[in-house]
């Protein structure tokens, strides 16, 4: 994971993943920004009659406009972004969540619609992002991490309690 003072040791694994033919992978490249020139000059000066074909270089980032530009443009791109609308967020949310999972609590009926609730929450505040600040207080990139951790939350909850002190 880049950040301060990792600059040097992400050039000598990119360096050793080249002769070895290793994947390296460069976390968080939007913290690095002093060291994205020098990422650049590593990408430039590499000689491919020298790589071995296994080696892979992935950087992930969010998107920063110290990022080198002649870096982007050489490599392959991919993005990975909420789907659009209510319905499609909903629907990719359910999709993650495995069947031992969906299964898994003794209070099935309760923690079901709870699930429910949350993942429509999680959907409304995904689909709520793209308008920007506008009606928020504090900005949060709310990211399906946040909703592995309510989930198990509303799993630990459940099964903590002799009873739900609501009906669902």
């Amino acid at each position: 994971s880049l950040g301060q003072g990792q600059g040097q040791k992400a050039e000598t694994l990119i360096h050793l993943g080249r002769q070895s033919g290793d994947w390296v992978c460069l976390q968080n490249c939007h913290l690095a920004n002093s060291w994205m020139p020098a990422l650049e000059r590593i990408q430039e000066l590499q000689d491919p009659n020298t790589i071995d074909d296994m080696y892979r270089l992935w950087l992930t980032s969010m998107p920063s406009s110290s990022f080198p530009v002649p870096v982007l443009q050489g490599g392959i791109k991919i993005t990975n972004e909420p789907p659009k609308g209510l319905r499609a967020n909903l629907s990719r949310t359910f999709q993650e969540i495995t069947p031992d999972i969906y299964e898994g609590c003794s209070k099935s009926r309760e923690f079901k619609k709870l699930l429910f609730g949350l993942a429509f929450f999680h959907a409304a505040i995904l689909e709520r992002r793209k308008f920007g600040p506008i009606g928020w207080n504090v900005p949060y990139e709310w990211m399906d991490s946040d909703f592995q951790v309510s989930r198990e939350q509303v799993a630990m909850y459940l099964e903590s309690q002799p009873g739900v002190p609501w009906i669902t």
